[in-house]
């Protein structure tokens, strides 16, 4: 496994870590099973992944419960525990999004204790309400950081200027946004900024929520209740567009006798910037093989090839 250090940090994460949107993500996920999820995060620890991606909305709760009843049976200093906050939900099924000061010092405290942590090495705010002044969610967090309680600042979601403005005093660490080969958007504004500003740029969706696995035909269709549904790449002509590329990335995984999903994962640490890829997952065996990916060397030519079929 390589290792990189977070900027602005002596924090060393592995270059390919664990996401756990569904380890007990209810949530987000139809019919999961926590003992897989449970297994999942062994496996990644023991495969050499040290660094865990958590949310406190992933099953409200359910994911940091889980990913720490696993952690506890480590030692601290083997993993890099990463969280965040902002969506807050009631009991009634509400869920919205909270960045005032004080409901962050209250979200990170429950996070602790549903992880049995005594600090938490990342911690991002998770998105932006566009009500609270960023410079001030970010001053909160700062204050945990003094106190002690969280190793680095990241952010999520957010556009180049709330970007710019929560990193008004250098103390963001690490970006978390959408980037993989088939959404490259980030290209644009977010990622220079970042390489400019001694940012961590950290994609999520790294294999475009399932695209970049490979198995889908055009026939596939998304159930009404998964949370994709709103994703253009799954609709209509872009759809079949894409499954056109995805075909010929295939080809080019398999001149090299990898896996199409280690491609991206590569492609995405090839990348300026980029200092860790966290796939997701529901079973070990999918672990097991996205960790290969760290032993993957695209050379000049083959990043060439995959740049005229995106």
């Amino acid at each position: 496994m390589k290792f990189h250090t977070l900027k602005k940090t002596n924090i060393r994460i592995s270059e390919i870590g664990l996401g756990t949107n569904a380890v007990g993500g209810h949530n987000l996920f139809e019919s999961l099973n926590e003992q897989d999820g449970k297994e999942l995060v062994t496996t990644a620890l023991d495969l050499g992944i040290t660094f865990i991606d958590t949310a406190d909305i992933y099953g409200k709760g359910r994911s940091e419960e889980i990913v720490g009843d696993v952690l506890k049976n480590y030692r601290r200093e083997d993993f890099v525990l990463a969280t965040k906050a902002a969506k807050r939900w009631f009991e009634d099924g509400t869920v919205t999004v909270d960045n005032h000061p004080k409901y962050l010092r209250q979200a990170f405290e429950n996070s602790l204790n549903r992880l049995q942590l005594d600090y938490v090495d990342l911690y991002y705010l998770h998105f932006p309400d566009n009500e609270t002044p960023l410079v001030e969610s970010i001053g909160e967090l700062s204050r945990l950081k003094e106190e002690g309680k969280i190793g680095a600042i990241g952010i999520s979601n957010v556009t180049l200027d709330q970007l710019i403005e929560a990193n008004m005093h250098n103390d963001i660490s690490v970006l978390q946004s959408p980037y993989n080969m088939l959404n490259r958007s980030a290209e644009q504004d977010l990622l220079p900024y970042c390489i400019k500003n001694d940012i961590s740029f950290i994609p999520y969706g790294p294999l475009s929520y399932g695209l970049l696995g490979g198995k889908y035909t055009k026939d596939f269709k998304l159930g009404a209740g998964d949370w994709r549904v709103s994703n253009p790449l799954f609709h209509g002509e872009l759809f079949e567009q894409t499954l056109v590329k995805v075909e010929a990335l295939k080809e080019v995984a398999a001149e090299k006798q990898i896996t199409l999903p280690n491609l991206a994962l590569a492609w995405l640490l090839a990348q300026d910037g980029v200092d860790a890829v966290i796939p997701g997952g529901k079973h070990k065996s999918q672990v097991a093989i996205n960790v290969e990916a760290t032993d993957v060397l695209l050379t000049n030519e083959d990043l060439m090839k995959i740049e005229g079929i995106l």
